[in-house]
């Protein structure tokens, strides 16, 4: 078959609608009761011989049609069936590729972790560095105090 549905097998036709009626109980009440008016026609005189050849020539032919609907019926469900695995190999290529974007997203949020921990290291060092700093500039206040102290002292003691 190709791509596209034959134009031979058509959607919701003669053939889905005789389908629908052969598999019916109404199919079946016509069946038994034509059965029973041709086997019913012997009281009228009608051979039997005359009855059999005709009610199995009616029966051999509704067979052949019948199993001509049933192939054609096969044959749009196939197509159905490769329309619905082509759709299938189309979701999974898609499944595919959103595996690759969310990889690469892992890949990206990686790295910023990476990023974001070499920063949290950064700030821990410029904290510690600070902190010395900060004890150097306590330092130097503290021997510029006494030094002021000392030369107040000086002064003091000039005077």
């Amino acid at each position: 078959m190709t791509e596209t549905q034959p134009q031979h097998i058509p959607q919701s036709s003669f053939v889905d609608r005789a389908m629908m009626w052969i598999g019916s109980t109404t199919s079946l009440i016509v069946h038994t009761v034509l059965f029973t008016v041709s086997f019913a026609l012997t009281i009228f005189g009608v051979g039997l011989d005359h009855i059999l050849l005709v009610v199995t020539t009616a029966v051999s032919l509704e067979a052949i049609y019948m199993a001509i609907f049933i192939q054609m019926a096969i044959n749009r469900n196939t197509y159905s069936l490769k329309e619905v695995e082509k759709d299938i190999d189309e979701i999974q290529e898609d499944i595919d590729e959103i595996q690759e974007d969310v990889d690469e997203i892992q890949k990206d949020i990686d790295k910023i972790q990476e990023d974001v921990d070499d920063i949290e290291k950064d700030d821990d060092k410029h904290l510690v560095y600070g902190e010395k700093t900060q004890a150097v500039l306590t330092g130097i206040e503290n021997q510029l105090q006494n030094l002021i102290r000392d030369i107040e002292l000086l002064k003091n003691k000039r005077e």
